[in-house]
């Protein structure tokens, strides 16, 4: 089966020390799990995907949002993540699969199954996720690999949503 590893949102407004206090990830313990995935799977010649979620450098949205802001540092992949490919997208919206050049790529190179991880669960890996499952491609989320902020009854109703959409975890 032909796979591609999705690395969603690793970048520096979500883990490095500048960052709002809100995004709380265990940045050293996600990374290395993120960077372990990324090498299991370019070892067994998957492709490796990275995924910027870019917003708009307006001032509006540095004010509403004041984080992956075009043009910034904060935008860019997080410097403690193994970049093992050229293949990285930008993406407006949760689902990766928005960008049209993404799903292009996906089309092209055939994938059958995507495998998501990084940031969020909750957010851009479940939107990503459940962008798949309305296009068709299977996904599956690499759960070692992602991290969340959100409360764990909050989580639950999440995990619930995915399997009913018939995401599974890895």
């Amino acid at each position: 089966m032909k796979t591609a590893l999705l690395v969603i949102d690793m970048q520096n407004d979500y883990l490095y020390d500048k960052r709002k206090p809100k995004f709380c990830y265990d940045t050293k313990a996600l990374t290395a799990s993120v960077n372990e995935t990324v090498h299991r799977y370019a070892d067994k010649g998957a492709d490796v995907i990275y995924i910027r979620h870019i917003i708009q450098n307006l001032p509006t949205n540095r004010l509403l949002f004041g984080f992956s802001i075009a043009g910034t540092e904060g935008a860019e992949l997080y410097g403690g993540v193994d970049i093992v490919s050229d293949l990285c997208f930008d993406k407006l919206l949760g689902d990766a699969l928005t960008n049209k050049e993404l799903l292009g790529l996906v089309k092209e190179k055939g994938y059958e199954e995507l495998h998501l991880c990084g940031l969020d669960e909750f957010g851009c890996v479940t939107s990503t996720a459940l962008g798949c499952a309305k296009r068709g491609i299977s996904a599956k989320i690499v759960r070692s690999a992602t991290a969340t902020v959100l409360p764990e009854k909050k989580q639950q109703a999440g995990r619930k949503k995915l399997a009913a959409a018939g995401i599974e975890y890895i």
